[in-house]
């Protein structure tokens, strides 16, 4: 990588094959991120849908249905299918809203938080191994890469989770 500081500004120039190998280590990552998760729900017969939108629940207790479409970026008919089949097997449920009785709002049972924090566990232990490793610079310039990389809408879904986590 070169770096060329021209009028106070400091501009990163790196080549189409640093860029691609860079694409390469996010899906490798990926992978790495998603194998302990996956193996935990393999038994269970859900998938990485089930597992975000558990995850996603478990952030924000009480956000209803139209939230979660935005966050998961997936369509109505393929959310129900995933929130019918947590909700029958315990593990979510939703209660209809207080103030508009159209909307419902989404809340992890026991038996899902504890799931959820089963599932978080083993890639927290990922990530706290990773970010020891790579150091303090590390993590922040790789935070700062990842929101980069996000669109403006996810961005802001981003930044009320880190809101609500303070």
């Amino acid at each position: 990588m070169a770096e060329t500081v021209r009028g106070g500004e400091s501009l990163l120039f790196l080549t189409d094959e640093q860029v691609r190998k860079g694409i390469e280590a996010m899906f490798f990552a990926y992978r790495g991120f998603t194998a302990d998760p996956d193996r935990i729900l393999e038994g269970m017969d859900y998938g990485r849908a089930h597992h975000r939108a558990i995850h996603f629940i478990g952030r924000g207790p009480g956000g209803t249905v139209n939230t979660l479409l935005s966050i998961l970026g997936v369509t109505k008919q393929s959310l129900n299918r995933v929130l019918r089949t947590l909700m029958e097997d315990g593990l979510v449920e939703a209660r209809v809203g207080r103030v508009d009785r159209r909307e419902r709002h989404l809340y992890l049972t026991e038996k899902g938080m504890m799931l959820e924090r089963q599932l978080s566990e083993a890639q927290r232990a990922r990530m706290r191994s990773a970010y020891r490793a790579a150091g303090p610079q590390a993590v922040a310039g790789f935070r700062q890469v990842l929101e980069a990389m996000m669109d403006p809408e996810m961005r802001r879904h981003y930044a009320a989770l880190k809101e609500g986590a303070q």
